[in-house]
Formats: C-alpha cells, structure tokens, sequence
C-alpha cells in the first residue's frame, strides 16, 4: 500500500462527467490531503501500517514553527483519495504499467477499510468516489509532500 501525504490548507475533491453534472463530494480545511494506492498483495497489516503512520505524522509546525505536530494534535482533517496510478510502473517505455494496482474487488473494501479506520481515530475524514473521474483542488501548505509504502521500499 502506497501513500502520498500532503499537508494543506484546504481541499476538495469534485466528481466529474456524471448524469447529474459535476459535484463537490468531500472537502477539507487545515489538514492532509492523502492519495491512496492500493496493490493486490495489500492486506489489513498493510492498512494499519498506513493508517499509523497518517494519523501519526508529525509534519504539522508547533508554536517554535517546527514540525512536530500530528493531524490530531491541530485537530485536522483527511481528504481521501484512491489512486490506483501509485502503482504505475514506468521503467520500460513511455507508457505505465499498472498490473501492480490492485483490482476493485480488493481494493475497494481496502479502501472504506482506511476510512473507517482513520474515522475511528477521531479523524474527520472526506472522500472521493473509487473510480471516479475526479477533480482534487489542492492548496498545499508548505508545500509538505510525504511518500508512504506499507513495503518500506522508500
């Protein structure tokens, strides 16, 4: 399981191209916005891994401005994004692979498994929609841009 963790001012996401127009489905003020991928050997350990280390991230700045503080300790919130393209593989070619993603059928429970498990957390949490055509507008903060891999490959 990938993450890409950024620290924000606020964000939104907006699905898009839908019979009943564009909408906003989730927005956010001070807090993370978090990109999740998702591969087919990815199990609830994996998951856990994760979901600690979002929740417990120090990358938000304390009262001397370093980054010492979590998202809980600001009181923040999480936007939560699926993003099978973590897994793209761009090393032969020009065009990505993404065999490594996981298919819907496991990376959906996944999925509502990480936003169950952050809420749980006391985390508010927003989302997009799983296989959607999304909009994310984004105003980074910092800009802090943090990589997560459940396989600790970075």
């Amino acid at each position: 399981m990938r993450a890409v963790v950024q620290r924000v001012k606020k964000a939104s996401v907006k699905i898009q191209n839908t019979s009943d127009g564009d909408y906003i489905n989730g927005e956010i003020d001070k807090g993370l916005l978090v990109f999740l991928g998702i591969t087919h050997e990815d199990n609830d350990k994996d998951l856990d891994y994760i979901a600690d280390k979002i929740s417990g991230l120090r990358i938000f700045e304390d009262e001397q401005g370093k980054m010492n503080l979590s998202i809980d300790d600001i009181k923040g919130e999480i936007l939560l994004i699926s993003q099978f393209t973590l897994y793209g593989d761009c090393r032969k070619g020009r065009r990505p692979g993404f065999t490594d993603a996981a298919r819907p059928e496991i990376a959906i429970p996944l999925y509502e498994k990480m936003i169950d498990t952050l809420k749980l957390k006391g985390i508010k949490v927003e989302v997009g929609i799983f296989g959607a055509d999304m909009l994310v507008d984004i105003q980074n903060d910092g800009p802090v841009t943090i990589l997560l891999d459940s396989s600790k490959l970075f």
